[in-house]
């Protein structure tokens, strides 16, 4: 079995999400779950801290072994994909999720153990500096991992942030109104983007919204 995402879990209250027109449905033991596509945000309130604090991945091998990918907390999951909701801000799947990485290499590696291997790569620039992007198909959802092509530091990988589909960019921006950025054309061909100024719903995760692929 491929190795898919089946959960995200967010240190954030249900009620930032609901303000930003998520549907969330009520869980025993969490805050909520905000089903997106085939794939559940889990939201912990905020005694879990900030962000995104884990994900559950189908696929992964049976013997329990796996407790982290490259400091990311990961459990395994044998749950079937969630049957998607409808969100009044259009969101109608998840794009991608970005990992920040202070070592590729050693990310790379660690993905690959779980039989995770790259789609492509493309080198880009951020505030400056040089920056690799590698590109993984995890299920549904696109798996962004950013890092120095040239350096390696230490410390944990980290999720952190998330672009969702919509089915209409600009009713979306005009949903958000003066709390998402203007949209514009991505980088990738054809799609337009726009992003959410997520603190002020109360959401800890950096999000976006993107036209669908054409």
């Amino acid at each position: 079995m491929p190795v898919e995402v089946d959960e995200f879990e967010v240190a954030d209250p249900a009620d930032a999400w609901i303000g930003a027109g998520f549907s969330v449905d009520s869980a025993v033991g969490t805050s909520g779950i905000c089903r997106i596509g085939g794939v559940r945000i889990r939201l912990l309130g905020r005694e879990r801290g900030t962000g995104i604090v884990g994900w559950s991945l189908r696929g992964l091998p049976s013997d329990d072994s796996i407790h982290d990918l490259d400091g990311i907390p990961t459990v395994g999951s044998d749950g079937i994909a969630s049957t998607p909701a409808g969100h009044a801000n259009g969101v109608t799947a998840i794009d991608h999720v970005v990992l920040l990485s202070p070592d590729l290499g050693r990310t790379v590696e660690s993905l690959a153990a779980v039989g995770l291997e790259p789609r492509r790569e493309r080198d880009g620039e951020l505030g400056g500096r040089p920056i690799r992007q590698i590109f993984y198909r995890v299920g549904e959802v696109i798996v962004e991992v950013v890092g120095s092509p040239d350096t390696a530091g230490s410390g944990p990988s980290k999720l952190w942030g998330i672009t969702y589909v919509v089915a209409d960019i600009d009713a979306t921006a005009a949903f958000f109104g003066d709390r998402t950025a203007p949209v514009r054309d991505a980088v990738q061909p054809g799609r337009r983007i726009t992003t959410l100024r997520h603190h002020e719903f109360g959401m800890s995760v950096r999000t976006a919204m993107i036209s669908a692929r054409r």
